[in-house]
């Protein structure tokens, strides 16, 4: 059975790639009352310090999209944006993503585009 993510949900995303800021803003866009907070672990004054004790380095922060929800749970991949898209209301895409018999696909389709992300965006 799958956790349930609790909000607020802090994404730490890379801001410098047009298409993860695009989408991320939008989905803010989406949430009332803060159920979404973002944090562009690419800006040169990001704090580290909130990634003390977890074993995440801010290099893994820029190479795959993470979040920590309300009770420090940390999500990585297509796991944040299913949890992202469900909490700006976008349930049936969020569904979709959580399909655990699409999941093997996805991880490596999200994986492609991780890597990819600075191409796919001029």
């Amino acid at each position: 059975m799958k956790r349930r993510v609790r909000y607020p949900l802090t994404v730490f995303y890379d801001a410098s790639c047009p298409l993860c800021a695009t989408e991320m803003h939008a989905l803010r866009r989406r949430v009332a009352d803060g159920g979404l907070e973002l944090v562009d672990c690419s800006a040169p004054d990001f704090d580290e310090s909130v990634l003390a004790g977890v074993g995440i380095k801010r290099a893994d922060l820029m190479d795959r999209i993470h979040a920590r929800d309300a009770h420090g749970r940390w999500l990585v991949g297509v796991d944040v944006l299913e949890a992202a898209y469900a909490a700006a209301g976008l349930t049936p895409i969020a569904a979709v993503l959580g399909q655990p018999r699409l999941r093997p696909l996805l991880d490596r389709m999200y994986a492609w585009f991780a890597r990819n992300r600075r191409w796919l965006s001029r």
